[in-house]
């Protein structure tokens, strides 16, 4: 239980560092609505299922692009608490050490779900038109959560690893490649052969095209079933990572 309270305590700190600095947000929100019109109204005259479809096929895409960016900035948080000597201030309060990551990953999610659902009120306004229903929505919803989640725990081992923000900003670039690499803006058939293979067996396919068959009645196969094991697999490598990361920066 007081782990609990105490996670819930730096959540409610995090939440407030939100809150005051809503550039980040902006910016959170603005890089993927940006793209998104880019790919749009740029290229997806040229596509050959033509603009109308091309929205339907890309907001996915875009969606995980907007997660991907958002969680990465739990790396930067967290470097620069350690920078800054709050965590040491924090060890020498009688708080849980399991408090300071759960309430950067939680802020992460909650904040990373509301950016994103505003990025689907904008396409949307551009012409998307999803045809799931109710219960469709709410997969979306908990696949985005979980993907967030495991990115989001990455991101926190990532920036126990580095070094400064800048380098924790830096070792991140990886979750702003992954999506253009994948079927996110084109099928991974037209790709080469040989990027063809990495773009059907990376993490972000699977979750991509299980999104897109939720809001679109697209086939799923077993896309979704790869979608959760690699969301899985990511959380509990990020969460060890993390957790045996920040014992070894924080130890006396």
């Amino acid at each position: 239980m007081n782990a609990l309270q105490d996670s819930a305590t730096m959540l409610d700190r995090n939440i407030r560092h939100t809150l005051r600095s809503p550039d980040m947000m902006i910016m959170t929100v603005a890089l993927p609505v940006i793209i998104l019109l880019m790919f749009i109204y740029v290229f997806g005259g040229a596509m050959s299922m033509g603009r109308g479809a091309y929205v339907d096929y890309v907001v996915p895409g875009i969606i995980l692009l907007c997660a991907g960016f958002g969680a990465s900035t739990t790396a930067v948080a967290l470097s620069t608490d350690l920078a800054e000597g709050i965590i040491d201030r924090f060890r020498a309060m009688a708080i849980a050490r399991s408090a300071v990551l759960t309430g950067h990953v939680v802020e992460s999610v909650l904040r990373n779900l509301i950016t994103s659902g505003l990025v689907i009120g904008v396409a949307m306004l551009i012409g998307f038109r999803p045809t799931a229903d109710p219960l469709r929505w709410l997969g979306v919803v908990g696949l985005l959560a979980l993907f967030i989640f495991a990115l989001s725990w990455l991101a926190a081992a990532l920036g126990l690893l580095a070094r400064n923000p800048e380098a924790a900003n830096g070792f991140t670039f990886v979750f702003m490649f992954l999506p253009y690499v994948s079927s996110a803006f084109v099928p991974t058939e037209s790709m080469p052969t040989w990027l063809h293979g990495f773009a059907e067996n990376q993490p972000v396919t699977p979750v991509i095209e299980t999104m897109r068959g939720l809001l679109m009645g697209t086939p799923i196969g077993d896309s979704a079933l790869l979608a959760v094991l690699w969301c899985a697999g990511i959380a509990l490598a990020g969460y060890l990572g993390a957790g045996a990361l920040f014992r070894r920066r924080t130890r006396a």
